[in-house]
């Protein structure tokens, strides 16, 4: 079912992920490709294809990665795009930043050995693996590392991995078409470039944003909210109960 949802929202061209409701109208930057030169077109394009089997992750590995990436870029509906496929093949090429801090281990090692460990404290907690616990526990379990901050975790820094998680999976992510389309990006500007390029400006093919506010609620010196912030419908577990929950980084 999952795979047939990714297909035909291939298939029809414009989509976001989990058909969320579009912030640029009708703007589909497929719509661009006639602009773009043939070798960009084919790298863009390919990205919407199926997903080739698993490379690097194992089955255990690849169950708790995917729920993991679930969580950072909260996709919890299909189509989602795919972005354990896309890691796992950044992974088993060996496609790193070609740096990694010098107390976490090379990015392999450190994929492997997190997600092990995710899954030992769902084991611990619940009773199950990291990919069969609910939303909500698996959130827990994420805030509880993002929280440590320095601190170590199962021989790990804390914040480092933090760090290695979210680079790759939001890398990906916003690798996509789908992402482009939920924030009105227009592709790549090769070889037309741009005319408009100024604050404020806009390209003929670019569209307005329909809800343009500051998705992160400001919080003034003295703690408490502003008016806005407290008007924010959510609930006891952070999620929107309107239309307008923005995208984020985890929590």
């Amino acid at each position: 079912m999952a795979l047939e949802q990714r297909r035909r929202a291939a298939d029809n061209g414009s989509s976001t992920p989990g058909q969320a409701r579009p912030r640029f109208g009708r703007f589909d930057v497929l719509a661009q490709r006639e602009h773009w030169d043939e070798v960009t077109a084919e790298v863009v394009l390919a990205r919407l294809r199926p997903a080739a089997p698993l490379r690097f992750f194992t089955d255990a590995e690849a169950g708790a990665a995917g729920a993991l990436f679930d969580q950072l870029l909260d996709q919890r509906e299909e189509p989602r795009i795919p972005v354990l496929a896309m890691v796992d093949a950044r992974l088993a090429e060996g496609q790193t930043d070609g740096w990694h801090y010098a107390d976490l281990p090379h990015d392999d090692q450190a994929w492997r050995a997190s997600l092990a460990a995710l899954d030992e404290d769902a084991q611990h907690a619940h009773g199950c693996t990291f990919a069969a616990c609910t939303w909500n526990e698996q959130s827990a379990l994420l805030a509880r590392i993002q929280d440590a901050g320095g601190d170590d975790w199962h021989g790990l820094r804390a914040d480092r991995l933090w760090g290695l998680w979210t680079r790759y999976a939001c890398t990906a992510f916003y690798s996509h078409p789908w992402a482009w389309n939920e924030i009105g990006f227009g592709g790549p500007a090769y070889p037309r470039g741009y005319k408009n390029a100024r604050v404020g400006g806009r390209e003929p093919w670019e569209r307005p944003d329909a809800r343009p506010r500051n998705p992160v609620n400001p919080v003034d010196p003295a703690g408490s909210s502003d008016s806005a912030a407290q008007a924010d419908p959510t609930d006891s577990a952070g999620h929107s109960s309107g239309t307008d929950q923005e995208r984020g980084v985890a929590r």
